[in-house]
């Protein structure tokens, strides 16, 4: 497959990523707003529990594909992946969901910032300048047009599982040279379980119905998470981080279509905005032909 070919290919996925991410994102919160009785540890037990068997029914159909090599930062991401995830479901109980998104989806232009020391990577000015405008978008469609931040403890805790989420992104991105996303996938889940569990005690739903609900979450995160891995393997940090600010936006339009939320201008805008800055940093973010891509480097 051509270069060209391939990160046309890993754009479409990170498309899916980000509808898959929104998906799970909406589903979480409509169980979180009492129609479940799932605390957010417990949603999280359910992503982990339900995508490490997932994972192990694709491992038994396609043998081969269980193929761990750098051990050490796979371990790393899925206990880095676990605290992102309890995190921000912390923050979502603390703050309203529009000002923890806005912080969370800080996590590609940090994790643009590390590719830079971890990795070398030199984004170009189209590439950045499509970051802020992508940004832009996500900051009109959460915060109604307007950022108004507070200082306490659910904003702090947006602000960290949007660092640890950049910590993920460079560590799968270290890891796709020798490791496949099934596996790396497989061992956020083992490594995030042990995270998660000391936040799901107590009694948990007895209705179907929620159950139901949750175990699709689950799907959608392990369908987002396989995705976003694989596309790390064609595509930079800083091109990557471009196409992952389509993921609250699609949380935006999934939200007003299955919870029935509000659309409002400036949401609308922001839509439009966003989509503008990744295809702007599509067209042109990319270095001439002649700087071929090579495969992704070794963390220093």
């Amino acid at each position: 497959m051509t270069t060209a070919r391939s990160k046309s290919r890993a754009r479409l996925m990170l498309l899916g990523s980000a509808l898959s991410f929104g998906l799970m994102a909406v589903l979480a919160r409509l169980l979180s707003k009492g129609q479940g009785g799932f605390s957010a540890g417990q949603l999280t037990v359910i992503r982990f529990v339900v995508g490490a068997a997932v994972s192990l029914v694709v491992f038994r159909l396609h043998p081969g594909l269980y193929a761990p090599r750098k051990r050490t930062l796979l371990w790393g991401r899925g206990v880095s992946g676990g605290i992102v995830v309890v995190l921000y479901f912390l923050a979502l109980q603390r703050i309203p969901a529009g000002e923890a998104g806005m912080l969370y989806n800080l996590f590609p232009v940090i994790a643009t910032g590390m590719s830079i020391v971890a990795f070398h990577e030199r984004p170009t000015v189209h590439l950045v300048a499509g970051l802020l405008v992508a940004t832009l978008g996500v900051v009109l469609v959460l915060g109604g047009g307007t950022l108004h931040l507070g200082l306490g403890g659910g904003e702090a805790l947006a602000a960290a599982a949007a660092f640890f989420a950049a910590v993920s992104a460079v560590q799968i991105r270290a890891m796709r040279s020798t490791d496949n996303a099934a596996t790396i996938f497989f061992y956020f889940c083992l490594g995030g379980l042990p995270v998660a569990l000391p936040f799901a005690l107590g009694a948990w739903p007895a209705a179907p119905g929620p159950w139901a609900i949750a175990v699709v979450m689950a799907l959608a995160a392990f369908s987002a998470q396989v995705l976003m891995a694989e596309a790390y393997g064609a595509l930079s940090i800083s091109e990557a981080a471009v196409w992952l600010q389509l993921t609250p936006l699609a949380q935006y339009a999934i939200a007003a279509l299955v919870l029935g939320e509000a659309v409002t201008a400036a949401g609308t805008l922001g839509v439009l905005v966003g989509i503008a800055g990744v295809a702007y940093a599509t067209v042109l973010g990319h270095r001439a032909a002649a700087a071929v891509e090579a495969p992704p480097p070794e963390p220093p």
